[in-house]
């Protein structure tokens, strides 16, 4: 059914459509209506072409997020010990033939910002540790659960079939790392969702901006006819002609600048808006602010400006990794450590080490000498406060 919302045949066509046609055909009207605003959907696959391959400040914000957690040294240790060397710490090494350890927790930490969900699935799992560590697309998997709501399987569709992941026996074979989501029992909520207005908002004005550009970066305007005796309407023809000579001599950038040549009683008059008017820049530098802070990164270090909440570039780096980086990488590593520890049979502990990362250097300095300097404390209270096992007797 075609929609002629303003032709005349419109009003005239008698309404015979059954319900759900009807219905469809109201959301659709409703949709292109002049003066309501369209929104991209919200599934996975469509947020992250939106707002991650089509968005540079979405692309900036979760590599940078995911490059910077890929790289935070991890510590293994239990409750006795700290370990340089560790079967497990070996597998994350090297957890697969085509993926290194940074390579694999990139792909991790970038899945769960675009989706709200990271899987990992254990190949070769038997007596131990799995032989390899995969990271699995989260718009590929669904949970199955079961009569207690509790997850079953997985189901994992790729290349026209469905391969299921039984998660009902131990050690499990999937390991899923989902962020809070107040409504939803089984799924995360991305950052990518709560800025998804603002990645439309960022994507129109490209697109807007693209199109002045293309219209020798001028705003529109009107040609007004004004024929002999005050007549003002076109022969059907001189329309035609007109609009084809607009199109081939006075639209696109090849044309820019193009003097026109009106005859016949036709005027140029321009109708556009100002830039003062329309804050058109401020509007994408506000969208772009908004996409980073729901990613948790400081506008200043994706280099959008007019940012002073930090002082510094020194203090912005180190907010990123407090407030985003490390709770990311400490969640994950929880997650991961558990995993792990169901295939080798004892628990081990996975943490990030704030020591080694160079933009904490001088907190975890002042630490250090604040807390080596109390008198009142025992070397294993000390060791405690700094999150290091006690000492080994002997």
């Amino acid at each position: 059914m075609a929609f002629r919302l303003f032709s005349r045949q419109a009003e005239a066509a008698p309404v015979m459509e059954k319900k759900a046609r009807a219905a469809s055909g109201r959301v659709a009207a409703l949709a292109a209506a002049p003066g309501r605003a369209i929104w991209s959907a919200r599934d996975t696959a469509t947020l992250t072409k939106a707002g991650f391959i089509g968005n540079p400040v979405g692309f900036r914000a979760v590599r940078l997020i995911a490059e910077a957690a890929a790289a935070v040294p991890l510590i293994c240790q239990d409750a006795a010990r700290r370990y340089e060397t560790h079967p497990v710490l070996d597998l994350l090494r090297r957890p697969n033939p085509a993926q290194g350890r940074a390579e694999l927790f990139e792909a991790l930490y970038g899945q769960i910002l675009l989706s709200g969900n990271g899987y990992l699935e254990a190949v070769g799992a038997g007596a131990g540790l799995p032989a390899e560590l995969h990271v699995l697309r989260s718009d590929r998997m669904r949970v199955v659960p079961g009569a207690d709501g509790w997850p079953v399987a997985y189901e994992y569709a790729v290349g026209g079939r469905t391969h299921r992941f039984d998660m009902t026996g131990a050690p499990d074979p999937v390991c899923h790392i989902r962020s809070f989501h107040p409504s939803d029992d089984h799924y995360g909520l991305s950052p990518l969702q709560a800025a998804a207005v603002a990645v439309d908002v960022h994507n129109s004005a490209s697109a807007w901006s693209k199109a002045l550009l293309d219209n020798a970066a001028r705003p529109s305007g009107a040609i007004v006819y004004s024929g002999p005796d005050g007549q003002g309407n076109l022969s059907a023809e001189q329309y035609e002609r007109l609009t084809v000579e607009m199109e081939m001599h006075h639209q696109g950038a090849r044309n820019a600048g193009r003097p026109m040549l009106l005859e016949g009683g036709l005027d140029w008059k321009p109708m556009g808006f100002s830039p003062s008017d329309m804050e058109f820049h401020q509007t994408k530098q506000a969208a772009a602010r908004e996409i980073a802070q729901a990613f948790g990164v400081p506008p200043m270090l994706i280099g959008i400006p007019g940012d002073a909440t930090y002082a510094n570039y020194a203090e912005a780096h180190r907010a990123f990794y407090r407030l985003t980086v490390l709770p990311l990488v400490g969640r994950v590593a929880a997650a991961v450590a558990w995993f792990l520890s169901e295939h080798l049979g004892a628990e081990v502990d996975l943490r990030p080490d704030p020591d080694q990362i160079p933009a904490l250097a001088a907190e975890r300095d002042q630490q250090w000498r604040r807390i080596g300097e109390v008198s009142f404390l025992s070397d294993p209270e000390k060791r405690a406060l700094l999150g290091l096992p006690p000492l080994a007797e002997g």
